[in-house]
């Protein structure tokens, strides 16, 4: 009977066994909930082919002009680059680097490096560097914002069509095909069956049990691969499969989410008090900050666009930001009748997070854009990186959260050292 493969959910820290799964099967953890692994039907061909094609249609998107405007006889286009280039002329260079990190580089890296590791898999020998390369994969993941780029794109556009004619480019078309197959791609990754295929399924540590959770037994499971590695009398280890760093819990958590989150809200405040923007008009200029222009948009009529830039710049921040502070100061009181709830409020704010990017690409579009002079013109405001630093930092903030504290008995310390052995099953 072959040994079977281990788990330690990395939101719970239980242990589970996992089941053989056919494609399209998943396995969920049984105590909280979380998916486990997810088999995919041919992965590492759908993978490279999914790949290609998002890298196929970046280049297309780059190559190709992606908006214009025409307004009294006068206009102006723009490529998708210029989004980013055009904000170094306004002395805003890191709200610049923001937009072409998450729009076209860290996507156009991810992309390299699923063809190059799954290339290297459908022929049998990995080529070097692939266990750098998939170790990565999960790290830009939640960095990579086309999809949120594009609903940015329509908010502009939308905004400009009751001012004057816009027109969109090829482009424009190639970077929505982009944007869905990253997201496939994204969604296609096996990262068992791959890392199974790249260092085989190294076994559990003697004594592991199932059904329990992975902390008292002196465990944990690799963030990366997912194998169960042991730890040592500090709650610290190295992945034998992937060389990744182990720990029982994230080191100083609470402490790391709490200086995040005071970080964030005192950014919040020169974001919603300052201009995000400038409106030049007919030789007048006009100031707007974000919930002004949520108020504008409102009166003119546009309530659906208002509603989606109410929601993403106001309501998303303010609300992640409460729910990781009531998270933390609650976890130390968590029980398991309460902890699924909470774990599933946690993945709700790790998710939207990213989403409040959208009035950060609108700044860049617009002023990109909306380029005619005295007639018409869009210049940032200091609110802009503001809000681009709460961005950032309330996402970081979910990522220092450690779930599994949620999970841990209120009067048990955080586990650091090994528990007592039992029987391997």
């Amino acid at each position: 009977m072959p040994p079977r493969r281990l788990r330690a959910c990395h939101e719970c820290d239980w242990v589970s066994a996992l089941p053989p799964l056919r494609p399209g099967e998943k396995a969920d953890c049984p105590r909280c909930g979380h998916t486990l692994v997810r088999r995919h039907y041919r992965a590492a061909q759908r993978s490279l082919a999914l790949a290609i094609a998002a890298l196929v249609a970046l280049a297309l998107g780059i190559g190709f002009p992606f908006v214009s405007f025409q307004v009294g006889g006068i206009g102006n286009r723009i490529e998708l680059t210029q989004t980013a280039t055009t904000l170094i002329g306004f002395h805003q260079p890191l709200v610049a680097i923001v937009v072409l990190l998450t729009i076209v580089v860290l996507p156009a890296l991810y992309l390299a490096g699923v063809i190059w590791l799954q290339g290297g898999l459908m022929r049998g020998t990995p080529w070097p560097g692939s266990h750098a390369l998939a170790r990565s994969l999960s790290h830009l993941n939640p960095w990579m914002m086309a999809d949120v780029f594009i609903i940015g794109a329509l908010v502009s556009l939308i905004k400009v069509a009751g001012l004057a004619e816009v027109q969109l480019g090829t482009a424009f078309w190639a970077f929505c095909a982009f944007a869905l197959l990253l997201l496939m791609t994204t969604q296609s990754i096996d990262g068992d069956w791959m890392w199974f295929t790249l260092a085989g399924e190294p076994r559990a540590p003697e004594g592991t049990l199932a059904a329990q959770c992975a902390a008292p037994q002196g465990i944990t499971g690799c963030p990366t691969c997912g194998l169960i590695g042991r730890l040592d009398g500090r709650g610290r280890g190295q992945c034998r499969r992937c060389g990744e760093r182990l720990r029982a819990r994230l080191p100083h958590s609470l402490q790391r989410t709490w200086a995040l989150l005071a970080a964030a809200c005192m950014m919040y405040v020169p974001a919603n008090v300052y201009p995000i923007m400038t409106t030049t008009s007919l030789g007048h200029s006009e100031p707007s900050t974000i919930i002004g222009g949520v108020v504008d948009l409102w009166q003119m009529g546009s309530w659906p666009v208002a509603t989606v830039i109410f929601v993403a710049s106001i309501i998303v921040p303010v609300g992640k930001v409460v729910a990781l502070a009531w998270l933390c100061l609650v976890v130390r009181r968590s029980d398991e009748l309460h902890a699924s709830v909470r774990t599933r409020l946690y993945r709700a704010t790790e998710f939207i997070g990213r989403w409040s990017m959208v009035d950060v690409f609108v700044v860049a579009i617009l002023v990109a854009l909306i380029r005619a002079g005295s007639l018409m013109s869009i210049t940032p405001g200091p609110a802009a990186l503001a809000f681009a630093g709460v961005v950032v930092l309330t996402m970081l903030a979910a990522m220092t959260f450690d779930p599994r504290l949620i999970w841990d008995p209120p009067s048990s310390p955080r586990p650091t050292s090994s528990a007592s052995q039992g029987s391997s099953r």
